[in-house]
């Protein structure tokens, strides 16, 4: 048989496999099992994937948003192997520590705000997002107003799937699956920046956060959540000013502000963390995703100094951990993930690559009459696909032109994803290590593929 020959039938085999045995995530479940999955890894290198079968993609969304330097990476192997070879696994149970989990506290500490200055590690980020709640209502507890355990979170959020996470979720799949949600967590719209300033003459004045706050009671209140920039929902970047009045906001009913920066962090919108492009500083700060280059599973979130002296001063157990907190090889893997976005000006590179990101998609509205409403930050990036973008007509639910779009790249061998309720937005979010001349080969496939889709209705 030839080499091909040989790839394929290790293929058809991994399929049969795969519908057998693996149940995934965020997969419909009864395709999975009669299709089997349409892509199986088996390498990377740089900002391509490669398949079982030989077949060469580009990574256009970093996998889950989170290969931030790329695939096949040696210095970040050699990292997990050396530490690996050392102690690969060390437990932070009971006070016990590692030279790793320690070093990258200081190090994170030190690129994050300046108020942030420890971390509770966990190992991603709903994970993360679920330790912020908790600590946001222990902190209240140890104020002495355990009442404040209420959590606010924005329509279109993404926070995780866990129970807590999932609750704050606001993508109705997600929120609604398997009714897990838990009580004491409210949803405000996003971007209401005058509402939050305090505009109750403004028609969506009922919908905002300062509107939640009023009617539960800001003693109810322990935290507001938010990603700075949307991810999942969307990727919907905030207008000038919002943040800083939600900062302000949470400030003046005394609220803790938790910024999810799973998706956004270490790099991802071109500075180290989303939160530094409004000069905010959060209270608590969800990371996981980037911090690794999802080289090895890692979370945490970064705790304010005011929040760090109240939680040191509690004489008990504190009654939350996970098995991997402080996982030595993951914290080994993640200070050589952020020495090389040091080292390497990646952060810089990012903030450039924006602009050549911006100005293809700023191609694409200008050749094809459906597309509309293009944004990047960084290397995180969106448009949508409108029936008739300037009267605001989406195409029918049924239609999901986003979908197909996203289909037509997937056959020409680029990975892009499509989101939005009525499956109308495509996200693109490449390695961080990406160059002008791929970034352009994206381009010219989604050109293609929009091409191919217009064809078709």
């Amino acid at each position: 048989m030839t080499e091909k020959t040989v790839s394929q039938t290790k293929t058809e085999r991994l399929v049969e496999l795969d519908k057998k045995h693996f149940i995934h995530p965020t997969t419909p479940p009864k395709l999975q099992a009669e299709e089997g999955s349409p892509l199986i890894f088996s390498s990377g290198k740089g900002i391509y994937a490669y398949s079982s079968d030989g077949e060469e993609y580009i990574d256009g969304l970093s996998m889950l948003w989170n290969v931030n330097l790329g695939h096949g990476n040696e210095e970040l192997v050699q990292a997990a192997t050396e530490q690996m070879s050392k102690i690969a696994y060390a437990s932070a149970f009971k006070g016990f520590s590692n030279e790793p989990a320690i070093e990258l506290a200081e190090k994170l500490a030190e690129i994050a705000p300046k108020n942030l200055n420890a971390v509770f590690y966990t190992s991603g980020g709903s994970e993360s997002n679920d330790t912020a709640f908790k600590l946001s209502r222990f902190y209240w507890e140890q104020k002495g107003k355990p009442e404040k355990r209420k959590i606010i979170a924005l329509h279109n959020a993404y926070h995780g799937v866990t129970v807590a996470a999932q609750s704050a979720t606001a993508i109705p799949a997600f929120h609604h699956f398997a009714g897990s949600n838990i009580g004491e967590v409210l949803h405000a719209t996003p971007y209401l920046t005058e509402c939050e300033l305090g505009d109750k003459s403004h028609p969506e004045y009922e919908r905002s956060i300062r509107h939640l706050i009023e009617k539960e009671g800001a003693d109810t209140i322990a935290a507001i959540i938010l990603e700075p920039v949307q991810g999942s929902g969307g990727v919907h970047i905030p207008p000038e000013g919002y943040l800083q009045a939600v900062r302000k906001l949470c400030d003046e009913f005394e609220i803790l502000l938790i910024a999810d920066e799973v998706i956004c962090g270490f790099g991802r919108t071109g500075k180290m963390f989303a939160v530094n492009h409004w000069d905010i500083e959060p209270d608590l700060m969800s990371i996981a995703k980037g911090i690794s280059s999802g080289y090895s599973q890692l979370g945490g979130v970064m705790i304010s100094d005011e929040v760090r002296q109240v939680i040191v001063n509690y004489d008990g157990v504190l009654s939350h951990g996970f098995t991997y907190s402080g996982h030595p090889t993951a914290c080994a893997v993640a200070l050589k993930n952020i020495e090389i976005l040091e080292r390497e000006n990646i952060v810089d590179h990012v903030a450039q690559m924006e602009k050549v990101l911006q100005d293809g998609l700023n191609y694409l509205e200008e050749k094809h009459a459906i597309v509309t409403r293009t944004r990047a930050i960084g290397l995180l990036a969106a448009f949508e696909l409108y029936k008739d973008p300037q009267e605001n007509v989406m195409f029918s639910a049924d239609v999901q032109p986003a979908a197909q779009v996203v289909d037509h790249c997937f056959d020409r061998k680029l990975i892009l994803r499509a989101l939005g309720a009525n499956r109308e937005i495509v996200a693109i979010a490449p390695p961080l290590i990406i160059n002008k001349q791929e970034i352009e080969k994206m381009i010219s496939i989604i050109d293609d593929s929009i091409t191919a889709f217009t064809r078709s209705i």
